[in-house]
């Protein structure tokens, strides 16, 4: 039988201080996290009984429901007539068949996203449950201007927070658990189609930031389909249903005549722009590396003149040559080793190496003021193409072109697939159809 208590989940502390309690099921080392919806201080809580101290307002009555909430998952064990695993149990206590709700079952993949540190998807999905809620306002507020002005209001409000924790993480996802404004079944074809259009004209996205969303809902309900929330007959994006098509877009890179340009531009030492340039030259001259993975670059991932590198998007593992270009760069850090904390770069040198949080938000911070600066750069090298932080990667694949094997630039791009490769490197690759054009037009 499994092993059931109720826990702290210290990670997850509040502002002010108070911290959740979940129920505990652990079998054959599988745990799942139970959400009580309960919070108590640390002094308040006895961690070897497993309740509440006496000097907790309302021990008792909390006392009274943790208690009942551990007989439910016993009684869930002995009445059961097979073996049921934690993730089971989980599954019923929170309800029969088809009573677990859209937002629901988001905010706990989200709050699982946050506990293993994927600070960015979890932000992201978080933004698509706003979206999404702002899209049933509209539905069933008959006062439309109304709640377009509340809809811009509250945009504006949640995009100047720059500040990861300003989001009010569990608060957020504690308001989305308890939301039960859509069900699955309300999920079909009409609505999609709907959420599509609400977004493109009240929302001002682009095809690809709603392609990502609607990915988001997919996703969400197949994992509906596998816990028995929803019928797969119910599937809205089965046959000739909802299609997801990502399309690949331009990419368009640098030439290296401007690369030379950005190279021999002269700025302040130590200066934010000064940093933007060697940050950006240092990705393009490493196959474009992605820069929020520069700025957590260490002087430890620098071995025998080899650069060990693990994208941090995909956990793929590389080895590189040190170029003689991105030593140079490298040259004008070592003397500030010590001051940064061990990185090579200097803007997470007041940070924890052991907050993965922190370090987020001030990666993010970082790669906007980034592309703030590289706007400059451009204007003073006067390149018209937009110079963002990943125009980096795109830069080395115009530059490659079809000189260089798909097999090696798959290595060097840290793609699981060579499919990806060829549809990336496609973006690049022009002197066939040049080619072929000249033979129709030049008669």
């Amino acid at each position: 039988m499994a092993n059931v208590k109720i826990v702290l989940r210290k990670n997850m502390m509040r502002k002010d201080g108070r911290i959740p309690l979940a129920l505990r099921i652990s079998e054959n080392y599988k745990t799942n996290y139970k959400w009580l919806g309960q919070y108590v201080f640390e002094k308040d809580w006895d961690g070897k009984a497993g309740k509440a101290k006496r000097s907790h307002p309302n021990s008792q009555k909390l006392n009274n429901f943790l208690m009942k909430k551990l007989s439910e998952v016993n009684d869930i064990f002995f009445e059961s007539k097979d073996r049921v695993s934690p993730k089971q149990v989980k599954q019923k206590l929170k309800g029969t068949y088809g009573q677990k709700f859209f937002f629901e079952l988001a905010a706990e993949r989200i709050m699982e996203k946050y506990e293993r540190g994927t600070f960015s998807v979890a932000k992201a999905e978080l933004s698509i449950l706003y979206n999404l809620e702002e899209f049933l306002n509209l539905k069933r507020n008959k006062n439309k201007s109304a709640v377009i002005k509340s809809i811009k209001e509250r945009r504006l409000n949640r995009l100047s927070k720059a500040r990861l924790n300003e989001y009010d993480w569990l608060d957020g996802v504690a308001y989305f658990k308890n939301s039960k404004a859509l069900a699955f079944r309300d999920i079909d074809e009409v609505f999609i189609n709907k959420y599509k259009t609400f977004c493109y004209s009240y929302l001002g996205q682009k095809t690809r930031t709603i392609t990502n969303q609607l990915i988001l809902i997919r996703t969400l309900f197949n994992l509906a389909i596998k816990e028995g929330i929803i019928e797969r007959k119910y599937y809205p994006f089965a046959g000739d249903k909802e299609k997801i098509r990502i399309g690949s877009g331009n990419k368009i890179g640098l030439s290296i005549e401007e690369i030379e340009k950005i190279e021999k531009l002269k700025l302040k030492k130590n200066s934010s722009i000064w940093h933007t340039h060697n940050v950006w030259l240092f990705s393009f001259y490493f196959a474009g590396i992605r820069i929020s993975d520069v700025v957590k670059m260490k002087w430890s991932d620098f071995k025998d003149k080899r650069l060990y590198y693990v994208m941090n998007k995909n956990e793929k593992a590389l080895s590189l040559k040190i170029p003689s270009k991105a030593k140079k760069i490298l040259e004008h850090y070592k003397k500030e080793k010590e001051l940064n904390n061990g990185y090579v770069f200097p803007f997470l040198r007041n940070t924890a190496t052991n907050d993965a949080e922190q370090i987020y938000i001030r990666t993010k911070s970082v790669t906007k003021v980034f592309n703030k600066c590289l706007k400059q750069i451009a204007k003073e090298c006067g390149i018209e193409k937009n110079l963002s932080n990943h125009i980096a990667r795109h830069s080395f694949g115009n530059i490659a072109g079809d000189r260089i094997h798909p097999l090696m630039l798959q290595k060097l791009y840290r793609h699981s697939d060579l499919k990806t490769t060829l549809n990336y490197q496609a973006n690049f690759i022009h002197r066939d159809a040049d080619d072929a054009l000249d033979e129709v037009i030049n008669f």
